[in-house]
């Protein structure tokens, strides 16, 4: 598909590969690589499994285009958040297979899925943005408040906690923790399943139940916009 995010398609899965260094780095291009490769599922009617290289999913937001200029930093968030947007609405399932760190706007695509799996080992999962700085946009505010447990949200956006992957399951980052070797596999299996379901009825449902959620993050992103405005 492109250096950045390599794309395989094989019996109706499709499985995109973060490839931007140790820390698969969120940036423009990535963004531009990511929506290439989803309008490319969805040709090819594929259950998506979205993975990263061994010990990270990513690491966030690039931070050379975050600090490069305000203006930059803010159409960065905006392509992410509408990115998040289009993976909520995607017609076709999409697994995130994780298979160590995700932080910041890496934890965000676990919450733009419909379906996550962890590896067991010392990885951090979570929302960092308050420790680094930065007030946390209306849109992962949303983001976070829809698909968090209650009891780790306000844990998670305001004080920034991050979690081990068997805490990310409890908080809601992850649905499902395996041992490292069987990530591919799992998923993989996952996806098998979810290829079951009459897909029609899938993005229908999709599209009812996250609704409110969707206009929220429509309202959200706009907001953040003229936040910066």
């Amino acid at each position: 598909m492109s250096e950045l995010v390599s794309y395989q398609f094989e019996d109706g899965v499709a499985t995109l590969t973060l490839c931007n260094g140790k820390v698969n780095a969120l940036s423009p291009a990535v963004f531009e690589a990511l929506n290439a490769a989803l309008d490319r599922a969805e040709q090819d009617r594929a259950v998506v499994i979205l993975t990263g290289q061994p010990g990270i999913l990513s690491g966030g937001y690039d931070l050379k285009v975050m600090t490069s200029s305000p203006q930059n930093a803010m159409a960065l968030v905006a392509t992410g958040s509408t990115f998040s947007r289009r993976m909520l609405a995607h017609p076709f399932p999409i697994i995130v297979a994780c298979p160590g760190h995700a932080i910041a706007k890496g934890a965000f695509l676990l919450l733009s899925s419909d379906y996550r799996i962890g590896v067991e080992g010392p990885f951090h999962i979570g929302l960092n943005e308050v420790q680094i700085g930065m007030t946390m946009h209306h849109a992962g505010i949303e983001l976070a408040r829809d698909r968090l447990r209650k009891s780790a949200f306000h844990r998670s956006v305001i004080n920034g906690e991050m979690f081990d992957p068997a805490g990310a399951v409890d908080a809601g980052f992850l649905d499902k923790m395996v041992p490292a070797g069987e990530l591919l596999a799992v998923a993989k299996a996952t996806a098998e399943q979810l290829k079951k379901i009459n897909m029609v009825a899938h993005k229908n449902t999709k599209l009812k139940v996250r609704k409110a959620l969707l206009e929220t993050l429509d309202q959200a992103i706009a907001l953040d916009q003229q936040h910066f405005g």
